[in-house]
């Protein structure tokens, strides 16, 4: 698995798929009645309702857009499970100097969430973690200096 690509888990990929069926049939259609109703109230170049409604549909069109995109260029894994950090595997590290335990698990760019634990393959600390196994310990460069894990499972 190349760390560089452009990946997705199945369950982002339902996600994304269900999130472009909304908004090109429902999201899209509300907006379009907006606009129409917009249109209603009269003169067009001073009509709040209108430029709003306007602005309204680009963000759904460019979403559509980015959405398209990403199912275009990433690919779709099943997640972890071997004994070398990648896509999908969830980690536990310790940090060096402490006995508290984090839980991680490893992910594209686009369901990076770091408050719930899920770091993107590109981040400092998923370029760290790429690769290696249960045992290794990896050191990642911090703003406060380089800081050591020890990953203590890989599954």
């Amino acid at each position: 698995m190349n760390q560089a690509g452009n990946y997705i888990t199945e369950e982002k990929r339902q996600a994304l798929l269900a999130e472009l069926a909304d908004l090109k049939g429902p999201k899209r259609k509300e907006i379009l009645q907006t606009l129409e109703y917009a249109k209603s109230l009269g003169d067009l170049k001073e009509n709040s309702e209108y430029h709003q409604a306007r602005e309204d549909q680009g963000k759904l069109e460019s979403r559509i857009v980015q959405i398209e995109q990403i199912l275009q260029v990433s690919q779709t894994v099943k997640g972890g499970g071997g004994d070398i950090v990648e896509i999908g595997s969830k980690i536990i590290v310790v940090k060096e100097g402490t006995k508290e335990e984090k839980n991680y698990v490893i992910v594209g760019s686009e369901e990076a969430d770091m408050a719930n634990g899920k770091i993107s393959n590109r981040s400092p600390l998923g370029v760290a973690f790429f690769g290696k196994k249960k045992g290794d310990t990896v050191s990642v460069t911090a703003p406060n200096g380089v800081v050591n894990y020890k990953i203590i499972s890989v599954s």
